[in-house]
């Protein structure tokens, strides 16, 4: 008999579901959009709250019910508070402190993974708890946000990849083609260490990483046979491919750039993964994993393409304002880029409403 769930999972979606809004509010005034905030920090809160708060949050709550262990749910609990807590612009120093003990939380439970299923995915994914918790700890420390971005954007990364290479164990890849995967890994990991010492050098080791990591899920990830489904399995295939292609991009960028503080090619550098990349694979994973979480069902219909196309498309017209220096072009980018979001999680309600009556 499964172990009874505390009732908590409601209230914790609502937090991220506030925190992605304000999130994506914050992002549109520091792209240019003069739109009134509720809070004189909220635009330098960008960044915080779509990593550590809205995907924190959520990715620690999808780990809390797989597990379905009350204890585990402390981590999403104080995320969610404490993501909360700077969108209402209570005291910054609070808020920090619940997201690094949220962090904490799930460091706790990739622990727990672990020694339950010790493997390389497990692992992989468990480093990125901890790269995590590692930013969420030099936030808190005061260390500049263009100096620790990087440690967040290694917690996202390796849990999609670890993830990524749980599910391509059916492809039975050769030890070879997993040493590979930890050659990648570990390149980006001394490039993280780095750039905490030397900025220039630590950007480029953490861009050819990237760019490893990039090209093993593209020639090893099973989306390459997928993609010539039908349905879900070929939608979400498409997703990762084209997240693949921006995390190269990414990549490449942060090889060329090297440590950026702002600017139009930080921000090329740092969307590519973030919107490009991340937002890819959420795009991808939402019809299964909402339904995880939330007692709800959602039939997958091809409308979702819809804001898939859009929000690359967006993209693209965000990166070539970047490029070019074309600040209208840019902050249009990235207004689409919200729209697609929108967009997408509006036909995730639709097709949760409709599931049972929509058509194929």
């Amino acid at each position: 008999m499964k172990p009874k769930l505390p009732p908590i999972q409601l209230p914790i979606m609502a937090a991220v579901l506030i925190t992605l809004l304000a999130a994506l509010w914050a992002g549109l005034i520091r792209v240019g959009w003069h739109w009134p905030v509720w809070q004189p920090m909220l635009p330098a809160l960008h960044g915080p709250l779509m990593i550590s708060g809205f995907l924190g949050a959520l990715i620690s709550l999808e780990r809390a019910v797989a597990i379905r262990k009350p204890w585990t749910f402390v981590g999403p609990v104080l995320s969610g508070i404490g993501a909360v807590w700077l969108v209402v612009g209570l005291p910054l120093p609070v808020g920090q402190w619940l997201l690094l003990l949220g962090s904490l939380g799930l460091t706790a439970v990739f622990l727990h993974i672990i020694r339950q299923h010790p493997a390389s995915y497990t692992m992989t994914m468990g480093l990125g708890a901890v790269c995590w918790l590692v930013g969420n700890g030099l936030w808190l420390g005061g260390w500049p946000i263009f100096r620790i971005v990087y440690w967040w954007a290694g917690f996202l990364v390796l849990t999609i990849v670890g993830e990524r290479l749980e599910l391509s164990r059916v492809a039975r890849l050769s030890a070879n083609t997993i040493r590979l995967f930890g050659a990648a890994v570990a390149l980006f990991m001394v490039g993280l260490l780095t750039v905490l010492i030397w900025g220039s050098l630590g950007t480029r080791l953490i861009g050819l990483g990237l760019m490893a990591l990039a090209l093993w899920l593209g020639l090893f990830d099973i989306a390459r046979r997928t993609v010539r489904r039908t349905g879900l399995t070929r939608f979400i295939a498409v997703n990762l491919l084209l997240g693949y292609g921006w995390l190269l991009v990414g990549g490449l960028t942060a090889l060329l750039l090297g440590q950026a503080v702002a600017g139009p090619r930080y921000d090329f550098m740092l969307h590519a993964v973030f919107v490009g990349f991340v937002f890819g694979m959420i795009f991808a994973h939402a019809p299964i994993i909402v339904p995880s979480i939330l007692p709800i069902q959602i039939r997958f219909h091809p409308i979702l393409y819809g804001p898939t196309i859009f929000l690359h498309l967006a993209l693209l017209l965000r990166v070539l304002g970047d490029i070019g220096a074309w600040q209208p072009v840019r902050a249009w980018g990235g207004l689409l880029n919200a729209v697609a979001i929108l967009w997408f999680m509006g036909q995730m309600v639709f097709l949760a409403a409709t599931s049972k009556r929509l058509p194929k």
